[in-house]
């Protein structure tokens, strides 16, 4: 296994574990942010999803799944994420109307795995290797592809933070 397929498994590695934590949420519990986190488990979806696309497009060039992710007004009606309601900063809502549904969310989710995941096994170690932009500075790509497996687990933990509000099961008993 080279660099690049180990980094695109680590990406394909984090649907299995996210979806371990979706376990007991539905179309209400999904949209339901409690007291004092950040936002709740579509949103968390839709952002993840918007992060690897924007970090995909970097490496690849082949934009972002407009089915999936969209600028449109009709975006939601259509099946797909707004880009601003996902977006950095973005303050999550609690209307329906605003957000896919769950199963579409997760789709979305791992659609976006797959095409991160397919973006860095189509490039060579050198582009691995090439600084790309990134907040206010530069990072070579190899170290976005690792950002996102972390960034994907750092948004696992608000879903378990999520989990823990509404008093489900451990996902480990």
């Amino acid at each position: 296994m080279n660099r690049a397929d180990v980094l695109a498994e680590g990406v394909l590695s984090t649907k299995m574990l996210l979806s371990r934590y979706l376990v007991g949420f539905d179309e209400s519990t999904a949209l339901h942010q409690t007291p004092n986190l950040p936002n709740h488990v579509i949103w968390n979806l839709g952002h993840l999803a918007l992060t690897m696309h924007r970090v995909g497009n970097m490496i690849d060039g082949k934009g972002i799944s407009a089915s999936d992710l969209s600028d449109s007004q009709d975006a939601v009606r259509n099946g797909a994420f707004r880009l601003e309601s996902v977006a950095f900063g973005s303050a999550p809502g609690s209307d329906g109307h605003m957000y896919p549904t769950l199963a579409r969310a997760i789709v979305i989710y791992n659609n976006a795995c797959d095409r991160m995941a397919a973006a860095v096994r189509g490039v060579d170690d050198a582009a691995l290797d090439k600084e790309v932009p990134w907040g206010a500075g530069t990072t070579p790509v190899w170290s976005l592809a690792l950002r996102m497996v972390f960034h994907n687990g750092f948004h696992t933990g608000q879903i378990a933070d999520l989990r823990r509000s509404f008093g489900f099961k451990s996902i480990f008993s």
